[in-house]
């Protein structure tokens, strides 16, 4: 039951950051390297993007 709980957030929050990452002002190149990130590295790459990415 946590793990399933735990896995609904992960993917919201991931959602919400890919969202983030292709409607935001970044150029192109940048956008590739944060979804790459964050989907390759799955929970480290959304605490990341969270941390440094979104830059405000």
């Amino acid at each position: 039951m946590l793990y399933t709980i735990l896995g609904a957030v992960w993917l919201i929050l991931f959602l919400i950051a890919a969202f983030e990452i292709l409607t935001g002002g970044k150029p192109l190149g940048g956008k590739v390297i944060w979804l790459l990130v964050i989907f390759f590295l799955p929970i480290i790459g959304v605490i990341l993007y969270y941390l440094i990415g979104r830059g405000k």
